[in-house]
């Protein structure tokens, strides 16, 4: 009993932490309410300022996508416990991204500049929307799965992970990755584009597309014809890119 309580604690601290990641994110990026932005004054040589973003997206990307394929997952499963992987997940991207707030270096220079009240406005609410695009996305697969805490309560209270069943809820009907859809419309969708911002956008833009391409490969091995139909009758990322040609499917897995 002990050791489920330690496990269930552990995911309650992992998720707690991505909580407090995911708000300030927000500020990052949105160049409000903590101390550091993307977008602060610059503070180091314009080459060593990229070194080390670059360097710091690449940890990310390539944390986030290792962790996340089932090679990684069966041997690293031999050293933790089972139910608290997807934990153990979180914890490493969670460390990744305030390894990335910490060390950030603003670069300065602009690539646009929206100066009218309005458009500044739909721009930032453009971004809004983003973030609650994928904060409801998570929601709409099963957030608490997604984020650990379905392992880590099953494993308290003694019953046996199940795995999701395949379905395709609200805006997975519209985009296999509304997910991401999210992530690029809050980062994209800015007034000012300074050159660190476009950095830190076009790297993440370029992760997702090498993502999806893992997942997706790694979502067909598992569901067989009903991903690769699924794959077939709905777009990636652009809504009504693609004609329906045969009727939707009834589910959706999770992806990661």
């Amino acid at each position: 009993m002990t050791k489920r309580i330690t496990i269930f604690v552990y995911g309650v601290v992992c998720y707690a932490m991505f909580l407090g990641v995911f708000l300030y994110a927000i500020g990052f990026v949105g160049n409000a309410f903590v101390p550091k932005t993307l977008d602060s004054g610059p503070q180091s040589p314009l080459g060593v300022a990229l070194l080390i973003n670059v360097a710091l997206l690449g940890l990310f990307a390539v944390q986030h996508s290792v962790m996340a394929r089932p090679t990684f997952k069966n041997w690293w499963t031999r050293f933790i416990p089972k139910e608290a992987e997807r934990s153990t997940y979180m914890l490493f991207s969670n460390l990744a991204m305030i390894a990335l707030f910490l060390f950030w270096e603003p670069i300065g220079g602009t690539i646009w500049n929206v100066e009218d009240p309005t458009g500044r406005a739909v721009l930032y609410g453009l971004s809004g929307i983003g973030w609650l695009i994928v904060l409801g996305s998570s929601f709409a697969i099963n957030h608490f799965d997604l984020f650990g805490l379905r392992q880590v309560w099953l494993c308290l209270i003694g019953k046996e992970y199940t795995q999701l069943k395949f379905r395709i809820p609200g805006p997975y009907k519209l985009v296999r990755h509304p997910l991401y859809v999210g992530w690029l419309t809050a980062f994209w969708a800015t007034p000012t584009m300074t050159v660190a911002h476009l950095v830190f956008a076009s790297a993440i833009a370029a992760y997702i597309l090498i993502a999806i391409y893992f997942e997706e490969r790694n979502l067909i091995e598992d569901l067989g014809e009903d991903y690769t139909e699924y794959k077939r009758t709905v777009p990636g990322l652009i809504p009504f890119s693609k004609k329906k040609d045969t009727p939707i499917l009834e589910g959706l897995h999770e992806v990661g």
